[in-house]
């Protein structure tokens, strides 16, 4: 069973930053599985936003240039740094995980993805 916690969200004004991060279960290895972020505002569904399928790495077009996802192997942990926040990325945001994937799998899609965290709120004012 892997579990996943997400934390570093918050509030911040238009043009900071945050990093958030996904922490992976002892039991479980970011070796052995893709982790992804998805974000999601009331009244929509998640929306991908990046993910990390081994060295391989996958971004939303509107976030490209200001988001990087990455890793550490070591403290089994998985982050996603935001620069140049806009009011429009303010969301929940999600850590997702499943098992490595090949070049067919639909990592934009959320039902593709078996784990999930709790979710993180970030905010971002105008």
């Amino acid at each position: 069973q892997v579990q996943l916690v997400e934390s570093g969200g918050g509030l911040v004004q238009a043009g900071g930053s945050l990093r958030l991060s996904c922490e992976v279960s002892e039991r479980s290895s970011t070796y052995d599985y893709a982790v992804a972020w998805f974000r999601q505002t009331p009244g929509k569904e998640r929306e991908f936003v990046a993910v990390l399928n081994w060295n391989d790495r996958y971004t939303l077009d509107s976030v490209k240039g200001r988001f990087t996802i990455s890793k550490d192997n070591v403290k089994n942990a998985v982050y996603l740094q935001m620069n140049s926040l806009k009011p429009e990325d303010t969301a929940v945001y999600y850590c997702a995980a499943t098992p490595l994937f090949s070049s067919s799998f639909d990592y934009i899609r959320a039902t593709s993805y078996v784990y999930w965290g709790q979710g993180t709120q970030v905010t971002v004012s105008s």
